[in-house]
């Protein structure tokens, strides 16, 4: 299968670790992987901050950008969810009938990648090895928008040499919601402190997740608690392998570490 990569400007920016394990993963598991240079935001920090009328032509571009796209995998259940729910929703509002056909033509084509793992390619086992104790938090929008239900223990369950321990109050909110931690600061904090005393009860190496922006907001409360638990996206893990080809969550998860601690 060929696969379009949707990268999101949040991990281009912050994380290209992550893109750089999605691809070897799934070329490891025998995609083709493209990446469409023109590709820009999808448009989700404008909504959800209610720009809703800029967001529109950030919408437009990502359709015609990947309209064409056999499969577009992105390594966000953030940014996804908001192509699932707001893109048909933002098409029916404006009443243009063409936007609201493409649009429907390509959701069913655009994927988080556990999921695509999962449900797509019907791969539970991609051959990964990361010996450490991991801990996963699943983040409100894959939970709770998208619904990717257990895709993503169900890999880790299966990578060799990995102690997965379930996290406390796992479906609770980290906090971050994007603006929502700067503009409600002490409400964030609170939720956040709650985060990580649930991470620290599991005894992990590594929190891991399938949205940066959820990590970076708990790698950033447990860096400053010296505590000693790295950040780590889930791609990131499943990209390890023992002959430590690139890619290699060990070292992608200090570099995540290290970009947190700068932020």
């Amino acid at each position: 299968m060929r696969v379009s990569l949707f990268i999101t400007c949040f991990n281009d920016t912050l994380f290209p670790g992550t893109g750089k394990a999605v691809v070897s993963l799934l070329e490891r598991l025998g995609c083709t992987v493209d990446f469409p240079m023109d590709q820009t935001c999808c448009g989700q920090m404008h909504y959800n901050t209610g720009y809703h009328r800029e967001a529109i032509p950030l919408i437009r571009h990502f359709v015609e950008v990947f309209g064409d796209s056999e499969a577009v995998v992105s390594p966000s259940a953030s940014c996804v969810s908001m192509i699932h729910e707001v893109y048909p929703k933002v098409a029916a509002e404006l009443g243009d009938e063409k936007l609201q056909r493409d649009v429907a033509a390509l959701i069913p084509r655009v994927f988080e990648l556990t999921t695509f793992l999962v449900h797509k390619l019907k791969i539970e086992d991609v051959g990964a090895y990361f010996p450490h104790r991991v801990t996963f938090h699943p983040t409100c929008h894959s939970l709770r928008m998208l619904r990717i239900g257990d895709a993503p223990q169900r890999l880790l369950r299966k990578v060799r040499g990995i102690d997965l321990v379930e996290l406390p109050s796992a479906e609770e909110c980290c906090g971050f919601g994007g603006t929502f931690a700067v503009k409600n600061a002490d409400t964030s904090i609170a939720m956040l402190s709650d985060k990580i005393r649930c991470v620290l009860d599991t005894g992990a190496e590594y929190c891991a997740s399938a949205d940066n922006s959820c990590l970076m907001h708990i790698g950033g409360g447990l860096h400053r608690q010296r505590a000693g638990v790295n950040p780590i996206h889930i791609a990131e893990i499943l990209a390890s392998t023992e002959q430590g080809m690139e890619g290699d969550g060990i070292a992608a998860a200090a570099a995540t570490a290290e970009r947190t601690e700068r932020s």
